[in-house]
């Protein structure tokens, strides 16, 4: 039997048992005090589930490879296709640039070639 599940065997009968106690004498502190440690164990166990649980979705996930979104493939396609885009529509690369100087509001054109 696998360790999980006798834990969370064991723990579950110990919590109903400690449960049984505490109901039938509430006043008791001892059958409290059982009670709580019998549900922190129970906590524990569960815990330990949960990580395994996620560990096996983890590697599940991880064998699988990510699929490229639509929209990332189809940005892709349309670069390849106009690689020359970045020069703007014409593809016109020596066309002046409006540029603001640093403290100024009035915008001045700069041909690209400094002078």
């Amino acid at each position: 039997m696998d360790e999980i599940q006798q834990r969370l065997e064991e723990t579950s009968k110990n919590c109903f048992d400690a449960y049984g106690e505490w109901v039938s004498n509430k006043k008791n502190s001892q059958a409290q005090e059982k009670l709580h440690s019998s549900i922190h164990e129970l906590r524990k166990v569960s815990s330990r589930l949960e990580i395994e649980l996620a560990i096996s979705e983890r590697n599940e996930v991880t064998s699988k490879p990510l699929p490229i979104p639509p929209h990332r493939s189809a940005k892709g396609n349309k670069a390849l296709k106009n690689e020359d885009d970045n020069a703007g529509n014409n593809g016109d690369s020596e066309k002046p640039k409006a540029r603001r100087k640093p403290g100024s509001k009035t915008i001045t054109i700069d041909s690209g070639n400094n002078g």
